[in-house]
Formats: C-alpha cells, structure tokens, sequence
C-alpha cells in the first residue's frame, strides 16, 4: 500500500499554535516584574551596605572600601554570614550558591517549579551577603529570582513543562537583562545555558521578556552601557594576541572552577553544621577585606577602573589576589551571591596585568577581551560572552578580538574541563547534564518514510475461531494486529482479547458498544518519529496503526519501534565515518597504467 506525500498534511519547519501568543503575552509581564525585582534587589544591596558599612538606614550607592571601620570590618561580613546560615537554614536551603545552578536543576529535574519563598528569601539573603561585603555579583541572584518568579506565575496557568519552563528562563534572563542592560546577551544565554532547546516556544517568551525589560530598565536605573568604552581597530598581528588571550583565560577558568569544587570539598569535612559555613568563609572575606577594601561587595566600580587602565599593576595583582581567595572561600562556603561579577573582574585585571605586552591592539582593549574569555570559557557559552562584552561597553572596534579570544577559550575548556563551574555542582547532587544538542533526527523523519507498508491485518467480521487459526496459530508473525472493516481501523487486537471469547463470536463485537477492547491510540502518515516514539513510551505498546486521518481512520501502514530506529540510521554515518570527499593530491592515471605496463 502506497501513500502519495501530495495527500500528507503540510509540514512546517516550526510548531507552534496559537498558544504561543498567550505565553508570549505572560512573559512579556514576567519580563516587567523582573525589572521590579533587579531594582528592589539592588535597593537591597545598597541598603545593607549603608547599614553594615556605613550605620546608616539608606540606599545611596556607597562602595564598602570607604568605610572607616578599620579592624572592625572583619566582623562584618561574619555576621552576613551568620544571618544567611540562619535564612537557609529556617528559610528554604535554595538560597545557596551562585543561582545559576539551581536555576538548571529546577529547569530540568523539578518540572520548573519553585517555591515562593525563593523569591522572596534569595533577594534578602544575597542583599545581606553582598551588601555585608561578600565578594559577589547580583547576577546569578537575579536569575534566580526572576526564574522563581516566572515560575510562580507559570505554576497558576494550564501549561504544560515545557511551556513553564519557557517563563522560568524568561523571567530569569530578564533579570539579567535589568541588572546589565544586556537583552540580547540575556537571550544568548538562554539559549547557550538555560532552555536545553531552541524552539519557538521557548525562544519567543525569552525574547519578548527580555526586550520588556529592556525598555523597562531606564525607568528603573540608569541608562546606557554599564562601562562605556571605545577602542581602535586592531591589526592582524592582534589575532594571536586574541588566541594566547584565550588559553590563558581556558586555564584561568580550569583553576577557579578545580579550586572552588576544592574548597566546597573542604568545608564538607569540617564537624561542624553547615549553617556554620556562609559566617566561617565570611571571616576570610573580612579578613581580606581588611588588606584590600575594594575587593569587597560587588566591585562594578573596580571593574571600570580596569577597563579604563586606572589603576596600577602592583596594585591590581594585590587587589586580584585577595579577590580571588575570598571569592573561592565565600562562595565554598555555600553563601548566596552570584559569579558573573566576580569572573570579570578577574579577567579584566589578568587583562590589565599583561596587556603591556600584547601587540596588535592599544593596551585599552585587553582588559576587555579577557573579561569576555574568561566569562566565555567558564560559562562554555562563547557567544553570550561576546555580545555581554559588547552590550556592556558598546565598543563595537572590539567585537573581533573579543570572538576570537572567547573561542579559544571556549575550546581550551571543553578540551581540558569535563564539566563547567554550573555543571559541576548539579552532578555532584547525581544529576548528569549533557550540554550539546542539535536536530533530533526523529524530529526530521515523518512516519509516513519508515512504517511498513505491508499489513497483515484481521477482518473484522471473522470469527475468533479463525482468527486464532489463521493469525494467533503456531507461525503467529506479530503479537498485535489491526482490525478493519471496509479498510477503516477498529482497533488493534492482541491474544490476550481473545480469552474467554466464544468461538463463532465475530471479532468486530469485542470492539463495539460494550466490547472488552477499547479503540488503540493510532498515529498519522505525517506526524513526525519523534511524536510517534513518545506515544509508545507513554502507552507502553510496541506499534501502533498509520491511519489517513483522524476522521477517516483509513489504514495505511504499521510502525514499530524498530521502524523508527530507521530515522536515526543516517546519525552513525554523519557522526562516525570520516571519508575524503575529494582528495587534494590525486594519483595521475597516465602513470599508473605505465607504472601497470612496465
């Protein structure tokens, strides 16, 4: 039996349906609220940092490296510390860590539900932790946030995971988004780190959220780049600037992930409960903070003397050093605070710290693309990193180098790093994250191209003694068969319908009004493998019946299991045979018939 792909329905090169409009418009207020929640929860940073720092109720925009507490500021962040070992602990234990990881767990192993005490808890407790010094970003708990947020609001509409998902990562890339002003990295990121697909219905929410919060963000904040810059164009000599830029930030990023697992190791073993931890790494934030005030709190002022070249390169190796190692301490501990900040911070000032010796480019420009190398190759998302960089700094002299250089990081840790600094703490809870996808090649392939044709099927009005003789004898082909009357489907009937049933009684009954056999889930010529594969698993069944349509269940075919494993033959050969199309040196057919004749 033959079927005319002219009677298929037409396929799309998307799915989608109206209700992508009505996610969209969910977003697009997730988007909004995200915008609200980044401001309340910089309020929240000012305020505890006057208060900490400064003994003051207020939320002016003061740097905790101006404070005049001399010896006392070691007890500073201790007590952040302690308050967040308290909100963790009495609160919801979701609060610790950088949020981005959380954000993934929740995504892909929680049915993208969180709780409403995240996003109330992880704004308070990150404003207490950097506010009191702790050396962190307020990015990963805005993604966090803004991800509680749209799943909340998910949580109260009919949708299904996937669809929840899409507002979760909307409203914790808009975060982004609000805090930076950064939409389009916010949506690269998304896309390199959070949805785990790229479709419509997950690319549209994010986008219309994150252009929401665009447009939103002056209203709030500031506009304009975060560190405005401007640069020259670079010479070609440059490119191998960019590519020792890359190796270097690819082992910058190995050794601060290899060392934060470490130190997260070492507080596991102490006796002690680990409320205890955020206030016993915040005695190594204090302590720092003492030698290196500036290396205290979030750091974007610090960050902009980097890129400007403001500051000498004695004192920036100091003021990295001390960074670093609380930054390790703090956030092995188990705090609350995010890791964006930190990253460029310390790849802008390895930037500074060797751009005296870089050629190709004024030494303006490597700060820069070593803060996106290192953003890059710790995040393996090489592309955010590039427009991030960019988006910040609207330095467009510099969108070359800054690919570049975020390339060969990114491939320096995929070679070297097993799993990223996000990936590492998820499967150290025994969850596994492959981050690669590509086409599902049962998403390419139609039934109609892989079912058998060729049925063997069951009339429907034979009698169940025949059926059993001619179908269910000792030469029994199949465990399950179509039945049809006038070509139509019925149903699919099995051995096990037969039981009990007279002999004379006519196989058409058992699936009538009252019969024992209800009517089996079938697929359609023009559904894709993909559909059809999930079908079975959810029913359990091994094949189903290919019908012309639903209203008119014209039998065409049958497709198994085994048939769909057809459209993925294609895979082994794309993935594994390496053959040379056209060799470039050729052997020369005159010689080799004199080379014959000799």
């Amino acid at each position: 039996m033959s079927v005319s792909h002219h009677h298929l329905p037409a396929r799309r090169d998307f799915s989608g349906d109206l209700r992508l409009l009505r996610i969209a418009a969910i977003a697009a207020v997730i988007g909004a609220l995200a915008v609200v929640a980044a401001h309340v929860l910089l309020l929240l940073i000012r305020f505890f940092t006057d208060l900490f720092f400064y003994q003051r109720f207020s939320t002016a925009d003061l740097s905790p490296a101006h404070h005049t507490l001399g010896a006392w500021v070691i007890a500073v962040p201790v007590i952040g510390g302690l308050v967040i070992g308290l909100i963790a602990r009495y609160g919801t234990e979701q609060i610790r860590g950088h949020g981005i990881p959380e954000a993934i767990e929740a995504i892909l192993f929680k049915d993208s539900a969180m709780s409403p005490k995240v996003a109330v808890l992880k704004p308070l407790a990150s404003g207490i932790a950097i506010g009191s010094g702790g050396p962190f970003g307020a990015e990963g708990p805005i993604i966090m946030t803004g991800g509680a947020i749209g799943s909340l609001i998910a949580q109260h509409f009919h949708l299904t995971g996937g669809e929840r998902k899409s507002l979760l990562v909307a409203g914790a890339v808009s975060g982004m988004t609000a805090v930076f002003g950064t939409p389009v990295a916010a949506v690269l990121m998304a896309v390199e780190l959070l949805l785990f697909e790229l479709r419509p219905r997950s690319l549209l929410p994010v986008a219309v959220a994150c252009a929401v919060a665009g447009f939103l963000r002056p209203l709030a904040m500031e506009a304009g780049p975060l560190f405005p810059l401007s640069t020259a164009p670079v010479a070609p000599i440059a490119l191998l600037s960019c590519a020792a830029a890359g190796m270097l930030c690819g082992a910058l990023a190995w050794f601060m992930s290899t060392a934060l697992y470490k130190v997260e190791d070492w507080f596991h073993r102490l006796p002690i409960h680990w409320m205890w931890w955020p206030a016993l790494g915040a005695l190594a934030v204090g302590i720092g903070g003492w030698f290196q005030p500036r290396a205290l709190g979030v750091g974007y002022d610090v960050i902009g003397d980097l890129l400007h070249n403001h500051l000498a390169l004695g004192a920036i190796a100091a003021l990295l050093g001390v960074k670093l190692v609380i930054w390790l301490i703090a956030l092995g501990s188990g705090t609350s605070g995010g890791v964006l900040a930190p990253l460029l911070m310390l790849g802008a000032g390895l930037g500074s710290l060797l751009s005296p010796w870089l050629p190709g480019a004024e030494p303006g420009l490597w700060p820069l693309v070593f803060m996106a190398a290192t953003l890059g190759g710790m995040m393996r998302a090489p592309v955010m990193a590039v427009v991030f960089a960019f988006e910040l700094t609207h330095d467009a002299n510099a969108l070359l180098p800054l690919l570049a250089a975020s390339a060969f990081a990114y491939g320096s840790t995929v070679l070297a790093m097993g799993r990223s600094i996000l990936t590492e703490k998820i499967a150290r809870r025994g969850h596994h994250i492959y981050r690669e996808y590509g086409i599902d090649p049962l998403e390419r392939h139609s039934v109609v191209e892989v079912m058998s044709s060729q049925v063997l099927s069951v009339d429907a009005d034979a009698s169940v003694a025949q059926v059993l003789a001619t179908h269910f004898g000792a030469d029994q082909k199949h465990r399950a068969f179509p039945v049809v009357r006038d070509g139509l489907l019925v149903g699919m009937l099995d051995r096990d319908a037969l039981d009990g049933a007279a002999p004379d009684t006519t196989i058409g009954t058992l699936f009538g009004k009252g019969g024992r056999t209800a009517k089996p889930p079938h697929a359609l010529a023009g559904e894709t493998c993909r559909m059809v594969a999930t079908r079975l698993a959810v029913h359990g069944i091994e094949r189903l019946p290919v019908v012309a349509s639903a209203r008119e269940p014209r039998l065409l075919g049958i497709v198994s299991r085994s048939d769909l494993i057809k459209a993925t033959a294609g895979l082994h050969a794309e993935e594994h045979e390496r053959r040379v199309l056209r060799p470039i040196l050729r052997r020369n057919p005159l010689l080799k018939r004199h080379t014959k004749g000799a």
